[in-house]
């Protein structure tokens, strides 16, 4: 019996190691099998690389001082912040009401999941929820909010793949900048402008409290739906923060106390001030930088614009108080710095709502006599001087073969009935000076000419050239009149000096135009001759076209007014600043009040003083280059002047081709 029981007791101790050594197997099997898949799905996760973080964020605009005057967005507002940006008041309340473990667990807090399973079925209802900031984020991201178990499978993929490839501070930086705190607000940068008008780095510990207990349920908590709730959920926050010894039981009770200024507004709603140069910047970017526009509304860009803020400001206000309401008149103006083609200011027309149509960079009008000192300039480069002489009198020109004439007319029909001077024909606009150069130095010429100034709008090459009957840009002519001003260095119009993308690296930066298009010696005089419309000296058989404007000026100015039926212009500039303003009816009918004529130069005098008003004076005072010389000319004849000439103005001529012969005609008297 006793060899039986032993033998029973050892079939029985055998079964129980098998069955122990299969269950150890079993075990350690299963163990390399969870290993194997665990390590595997973590290798994967990290093939995969870290999930991409683009999210819509607004574009932002900024003028040459640094101040956003513009936005780009889809409805929300979205502004990304690094973390050191955003105050510490803000990151600790978050923490304190969402997830106080966020920086020990991996992506899922086992203890919470485990308490608010017990706390729901306690309930019989969903009453506390357990997903940490890492699936909060994730949810955020890439996911809809639908409550299925194929959304929570891919929030939590989400979450895991986020935690292996982002350090916490990236986690916790990007969940601040996409939760959603309602009102259209996406991110604390762009809550802390709607509810307190302030950065997010410039919080207070209350205001982070009330901020940060807006996402729970934004049409809830918002102080703008029930201040009751909002400061219910703020103290709640307050406390979590004190129990987590985040802060002490002081600045609790005076965070709690506190009053807040709520503002309710976003900021740079849309662009308020130089909406058409808006316009045109969003253009840029898709003609020049080569951006589509989803980038452009949504990527997150910052976009540094050449807008001059005190200029818009300036021109806007001008045009506004200048021109009669009552009128019909429509106004193109256009301000560019020479030295780099930096478009400082544009208004395409009077009211932006009733009309988006830019009148600066779409219209193309005639530009009437403006184009002469184009003219001029082409004949200088042939041979002629300030003091070329040439007749004034109604004259009748044949073209095309013989088989067409042409008779330009002076203003009130003035001519000298004699010669005078280019310098003179300029100043008083002699259109029959013009038109005989024109002839003489043959039509492409000007055509050509045109172009090299960078003015791409066809011409048709016909003797009426001389005077402007082709039409062009407003920005066209600032950016020709700016080669001038500068010394004849090519520029084009710059309306974006630089941008950057969402992460700070930059994707465009505009480039420096260094090319010398045009000799800086006769650059520089051609703008002495455009001062003439200023001087008096040069009245004779007409007056200079700029006497209504003498009156008000401060300093030396170079320009050129420009009329036909239908067209006022008037354009000039300093070695600083170049200004054109257009005023016309869009539909191109005549403007025949006098008082309508005068807006243009009534625009531009008042722009400029105002605009230059507290400037350094070196960047705008006109220097003569080496290479030319400056001598009295008696302004009727173009002869060096006496000490019997009745007056003399200080011409500048490329050296050697001054004049010699003196100035007889007043030796006697007369």
């Amino acid at each position: 019996m006793e060899v039986r029981k032993v033998e029973a007791e050892t079939r029985v101790s055998r079964k129980k190691w098998r069955t122990f050594r299969l269950i150890t197997f079993i075990s350690i099997f299963a163990f390399i099998i969870f290993a194997i898949i665990f390590t595997s799905f973590y290798i994967y996760m990290r093939v995969l690389g870290p999930p991409p973080l683009a999210i819509p964020q607004s574009t932002l605009y900024y003028t040459v001082d640094g101040e956003i005057f513009g936005e780009s967005n889809s409805g929300q507002k979205r502004y990304w912040v690094p973390l050191d940006e955003i105050s510490p008041s803000a990151i600790d309340a978050v923490i304190a009401i969402e997830d106080q473990n966020f920086y020990e667990h991996a992506g899922f807090d086992v203890k919470r999941i485990a308490g608010a399973v017990v706390a729901n079925v306690q309930a019989m209802e969903k009453v506390q929820g357990a997903s940490t900031i890492t699936q909060q984020y994730a949810r955020n991201l890439y996911l809809t909010m639908d409550k299925t178990w194929k959304r929570k499978i891919s929030e939590a993929f989400y979450a895991m793949r986020l935690e292996i490839n982002y350090d916490k501070d990236q986690i916790l930086e990007g969940y601040l900048n996409t939760i959603n705190f309602g009102h259209g607000a996406y991110g604390i940068e762009a809550a802390s402008q709607y509810y307190y008008g302030k950065s997010a780095k410039d919080l207070t510990l209350a205001e982070a409290a009330l901020l940060i207990g807006i996402p729970k349920g934004p049409g809830v908590y918002s102080p703008f739906y029930s201040a009751e709730n909002a400061k219910n959920r703020q103290l709640l926050i307050l406390n979590e923060m004190h129990d987590l010894n985040m802060i002490t039981a002081e600045e609790k009770n005076i965070a709690a106390k506190e009053e807040l200024t709520l503002v309710g507004k976003h900021p740079h709603h849309r662009a308020e001030i130089a909406p058409y140069f808006f316009d045109e910047v969003k253009k840029e970017l898709i003609r020049t930088v080569g951006l589509d526009e989803r980038v452009i509304a949504l990527g997150g860009l910052k976009v540094y614009t050449t807008l001059n803020l005190k200029q818009q400001q300036i021109a806007e206000k001008i045009v506004e108080q200048t021109m009669d309401d009552s009128s019909d008149l429509q106004v193109g103006f256009t301000a560019m710095d020479p030295r780099t083609g930096y478009v400082t200011a544009l208004v395409g027309g009077r009211d932006y709502d009733e009309s988006p149509f830019n009148r600066a960079t779409q219209a193309s009008r005639q530009p009437g006599s403006t184009l002469k000192p184009l003219l001029y300039f082409a004949a200088l480069e042939r041979g002629f001087t300030p003091s070329t002489l040439m007749r004034s009198e109604l004259t009748t020109f044949q073209y095309d073969n013989g088989n067409s004439k042409y008779i330009p007319h002076n203003f009130n029909e003035r001519y000298a009935n004699g010669d005078v001077t280019m310098a003179q024909a300029l100043a008083v606009s002699d259109n029959v000076y013009a038109v005989k150069t024109h002839m003489f130095l043959g039509e492409e010429v000007l055509v050509d000419t045109v172009k090299r100034f960078g003015i791409q709008s066809p011409m048709q090459a016909v003797p009426s050239l001389a005077l402007g009957t082709s039409g062009i840009k407003v920005v066209e002519l600032a950016n020709a009149y700016s080669m001038f001003a500068n010394g004849g260095k090519k520029v084009e119009p710059v309306f974006i000096s630089k941008v950057e993308d969402s992460k700070g690296n930059v994707i465009y930066e505009a480039e420096q135009q260094k090319q010398q298009e045009f000799s800086p010696e006769q650059a520089f005089i051609m703008s002495h001759m455009m001062t003439g419309m200023f001087d008096s000296k040069l009245n004779g058989y007409a007056t200079v076209t700029g006497a209504s404007m003498i009156n008000q000026m401060s300093r030396t100015y170079a320009g050129k007014s420009g009329s036909t039926n239908s067209d006022s212009w008037m354009a000039g500039f300093t070695p600083g600043l170049t200004a054109v303003v257009w005023t016309g009816y869009d539909s191109g009918k005549e403007i025949t009040l006098t008082a309508d004529k005068l807006y243009a130069k009534n625009i531009w005098i008042r722009f400029m003083e105002q605009a230059l008003e507290g400037e350094d004076e070196k960047l705008h005072t006109f220097r003569p280059p080496v290479g030319v010389e400056a001598v009295p000319i008696d302004p009727s004849n173009g002869k060096l002047a006496t000490s019997f000439c009745p007056t003399f103005r200080l011409t500048y001529f490329e050296a050697g081709t001054e004049p010699t012969e003196m100035c007889t005609d007043h030796v006697f008297g007369f």
